[in-house]
């Protein structure tokens, strides 16, 4: 199951079950749960704990050391959950600082040449497109799609079935339901997304109310905000309106086209 050209670290804890290909090198510290299938030239490191069923094709390197100069060769960690997909030339550094961790989920695919910085938190079910690259304790929750080539700077979150359409950049938070278009702009609500979630049509409608509310009312946003909470009580319009309160770095805004025109009724 272990290539006789794999390099693996008499430190390093491989489920019998792991299989590696030729030409990879895992170090010490390295935990690789059960079904792992590591491809050929994959480079493994660092306090890494891996769970089930991941996948790593040629050129992956995990686990290796954060792109900070504030660091300072510190044991710092990467935890990943299971049935993780990482594409060729995909990176995860781990984090910046000891007792600290960078956080991939469960079911996430990273395609080719994607990125995942320092203390990123990746949620579940993410996909991180090609050349993609996330900035280091960027937050991206459940369901999102960060399109081809996507750019998210430090410390900027992602709602919870979000997406990003390709060539997107943000150093604002994109709430949860909506679709980044070029730089900082929202386009309307990711409507498909929110039909194959299993969302009923009150509360998509609900959801589309709420966002021609918040962004095209012209009204200033926190002022909208306290109003639309006596309004809206969905438990998707609250996970909206919550996620907006928290935003220490504001959020993106409706800056696409006329609403309507990309965002079909529910």
């Amino acid at each position: 199951m272990i290539h006789p050209s794999a390099i693996i670290s008499p430190g390093a804890q491989l489920d019998s079950s792991v299989e590696v290909g030729p030409f990879s090198v895992i170090d010490g510290q390295v935990s690789l749960g059960a079904g792992c299938q590591v491809g050929p030239h994959v480079y493994l490191t660092g306090r890494t704990t891996i769970g089930p069923h991941n996948r790593f094709h040629a050129h992956c390197v995990i686990g290796d050391a954060p792109q900070d100069v504030k660091y300072k060769d510190e044991p710092t960690g990467l935890r990943i959950g299971a049935h993780n997909l990482f594409r060729e030339g995909a990176t995860v550094h781990r984090s910046a600082k000891p007792g600290e961790e960078t956080v991939i989920g469960s079911h996430n695919f990273l395609m080719v040449n994607s990125h995942v910085a320092h203390n990123v938190r990746l949620g579940d079910h993410v996909i991180v497109a090609n050349g993609a690259l996330l900035g280091g304790h960027a937050q991206v929750e459940d369901r999102v799609f960060i399109s081809g080539n996507c750019l998210v700077h430090q410390f900027v979150r992602i709602g919870t079935l979000a997406i990003m359409q390709g060539g997107s950049a943000i150093s604002q938070d994109l709430p949860p339901f909506t679709v980044a278009r070029g730089d900082n702009n929202m386009s309307g609500l990711n409507t498909i997304g929110l039909r194959r979630s299993g969302l009923g049509p009150d509360e998509r409608l609900e959801l589309k109310r709420l966002y021609h509310k918040l962004f095209l009312s012209g009204l200033k946003l926190s002022q909208v905000v306290a109003e639309a909470r006596k309004e809206f009580t969905s438990a998707p319009a609250r996970l909206l309106l919550d996620f907006i309160a928290a935003s220490k770095r504001g959020v993106c805004r409706h800056r696409g086209v006329a609403f309507g025109e990309d965002d079909p009724e529910p």
